[in-house]
Formats: structure tokens, C-alpha cells, sequence
């Protein structure tokens, strides 16, 4: 599989990412681990997840989805195969928010140990935090790489002025700076992320690892009429690409995957990889036979006809109106 480094680092990660966030939730836990066993050995070794996931399930409190990868690594005693992101700052309950230097200990101490593991390779901002300062939070990241327990440290959900903010501050403070990005980017929703965060990417090499990469499952053709979300556990997040210009990038990625004899989650998936600063695209899969889209995106190299008609398709309104 394709491999690329992540930001201005020498890690090297898989140009398509496992998202851990349906770990415990819409797949429970030993599925998770029959799909995580396959996920390795196709060479999706890069797994994101988040110390929230999956707090929104009623009876779970966050931590699941990092417990049964840490069930995984340690059962397997494959933790030096495996590249791990997790995520730190959004609301756990009970006043576990933020990223003041204090919650970051705690909090790293918990993913550490839910997730079976001495350190964690990549270790990411789940949110900005108004309430504290950047150096501050900078300044907790740096301990705990200086501590081994952290690799890299990466910022997700951030407006691109923080973000540029947030590398200012470790370049003049002399601190461990953000390698990674993380925003919602994909091919039905290319803003905000192209005119506020990608400048600011490009400007310092920031890796970029976008979510949602298939919309919720949308840009896999699945979801074409209301009905196709009932019953769904995101079926009320892809109602709203169910419009006009979300049915277009639908019958684009149909043309091109004939075409190609491909798939439109594959190429979907590979024209987010060929955008300019893109290292590696997050997507979760339920089943095993899902896996093939995400390996098979990674071979998928789209010319460059296919990506000027994809572009075209999924042009931002404010952008087809100029």
C-alpha cells in the first residue's frame, strides 16, 4: 500500500486511514477485532480514534472504541506493526474537557491504558480550547513527548487563524508544533476546509488526515432517496447531501467508476488522496468485505480528466456562481 509522511516528520502512514469510531458502537466487539485482524493484514496498519468514542451511545461514557483496540494490540502483540491516533478535549462528563495542561495528563494516562500501550504515535486536539492558552496546551504536548508517551501531536476541528496561531506560538516559543490536521473534508463537502485551513497547511507542511471521508457513507452510492437513510445509525447525517448538487457528485463518481471498473466509494476515496496536502483519508468500515474499497482507493490513481469532471460536480456553490 501507498505510503506517505506525515507532515514535516519521518513517519510514514498508509495513504488511507482506519477510523476507529465505529468501534463498540455500530460494530461491536468482536466483530471489531475480526475486522481489525483483517484490516492489519491488508495493510491498514493506521488507526485513528478518539478518547470520546463512543460517549453519544446510550449506557457507554467514551473509551470503547480505545479499549477494544487495546484488547487487540495486546492480544495480538502486534503494537510495533500498528500506527495509533487518538484524541484528547472534547466534553467526557463530569468536567473532563478542554486541553489545560492538567487534563491532558490525566487524560493521556487513561487512552495509555485503555489502549494497552507506552505511548501513543500520534496524539491530536479533538477541539480547540478558547479557555486556554496555545502555549500552555503546547507546552503539556511537549512533557509528554519529552516523556516518550507521545510521538507526534496533531489538531483537529480547529478555524484556520488558531491553527496558524497555534504554529506561530510553537515557532517563536520553541515547542513541539502540530503535525497533523484533521478536518471534515470530502468530496460533497469541500468548505470550509479549501479556503480557511488548506492555506495555512501548505504555508507550515502540515499532514492532513481528513474525516467523514465518505460522507457518512454517502459518497458510496448507498444513500440516493430518504428512504435509503431509515433505519440507518447515520442515516440523519447524509440526509442533507440528499439535494441536487449531492445527486450530481453521486451520477460523477458513477460515470467514473464504470469507467474505471471501480467503485464510487474507490473513487471517492482517491480523488481526497490526489488533493494537493492530503497524506492519508480516515474511513471506517462494518464489514470485512468493506475493506476492499479502502485498499483498493489506495492503488486507484485517477487521471487527470477524472478529477477536472469530479471537481466540476462538487464545485462549492459560492464557487460555480463566480
Amino acid at each position: 500500500m501507498r505510503t506517505r509522511n506525515l507532515g514535516n516528520t519521518p513517519l510514514e502512514v498508509p495513504v488511507v486511514t482506519l477510523g476507529g469510531n465505529v468501534f463498540g458502537w455500530t460494530l461491536p466487539e468482536s466483530d471489531s477485532l475480526r475486522l481489525l485482524d483483517a484490516a492489519l493484514d491488508a495493510g491498514l496498519n493506521f488507526i485513528d480514534t478518539a478518547d470520546l468514542y463512543s460517549r453519544w451511545v446510550p449506557g457507554q461514557t467514551g473509551g470503547e472504541s480505545e479499549t477494544i483496540i487495546g484488547k487487540w494490540i495486546h492480544s495480538r502483540g502486534n503494537r510495533d506493526r500498528v500506527i495509533v491516533a487518538t484524541k484528547v478535549g472534547m466534553d467526557m462528563g463530569d468536567g473532563k474537557v478542554g486541553l489545560a495542561p492538567s487534563y491532558i495528563e490525566r487524560a493521556v494516562e487513561d487512552s495509555l491504558r485503555r489502549l494497552q500501550t507506552d505511548h501513543i504515535d500520534l496524539y491530536q486536539s479533538h477541539q480547540d480550547d478558547a479557555g486556554t492558552s496555545l502555549e500552555e496546551t503546547l507546552r503539556a504536548y511537549e512533557r509528554l513527548i519529552q516523556q516518550g508517551k507521545v510521538r507526534y501531536i496533531g489538531a483537529s476541528n480547529y478555524q484556520g487563524p488558531r491553527l496558524r496561531e497555534a504554529m506561530e506560538t510553537a515557532r517563536r516559543a520553541g515547542l513541539p508544533a502540530y503535525r497533523a490536521l484533521q478536518p471534515h473534508y470530502n468530496l460533497v463537502e469541500r468548505e470550509p476546509y479549501e479556503s480557511d485551513l488548506a492555506p495555512v497547511v501548505a504555508e507550515y507542511g502540515i499532514g492532513v488526515l481528513p474525516y467523514f471521508s465518505l460522507a457518512s457513507g454517502f459518497l458510496t452510492g448507498k444513500y440516493r432517496k430518504p428512504e435509503d437513510t431509515h433505519g440507518r445509525a447515520r442515516g440523519g447525517s447524509v440526509g442533507k447531501y440528499l439535494n441536487p448538487q449531492g445527486l450530481g457528485v453521486l451520477a460523477a463518481l458513477d460515470v467514473m467508476a464504470a469507467e474505471m471498473s471501480s467503485t464510487p466509494a474507490r473513487v471517492a476515496l482517491a480523488w481526497l488522496i490526489a488533493r494537493p496536502g492530503i497524506t492519508s483519508a480516515i474511513a471506517s468500515a462494518t464489514r470485512v468485505e468493506h475493506l476492499a474499497d479502502l485498499t483498493g482507493a489506495a492503488e486507484l490513481t485517477l487521471d487527470a480528466r477524472a478529477i477536472e469532471n469530479l471537481d466540476r460536480a462538487s464545485a462549492p456553490l459560492t464557487a460555480q456562481a463566480v
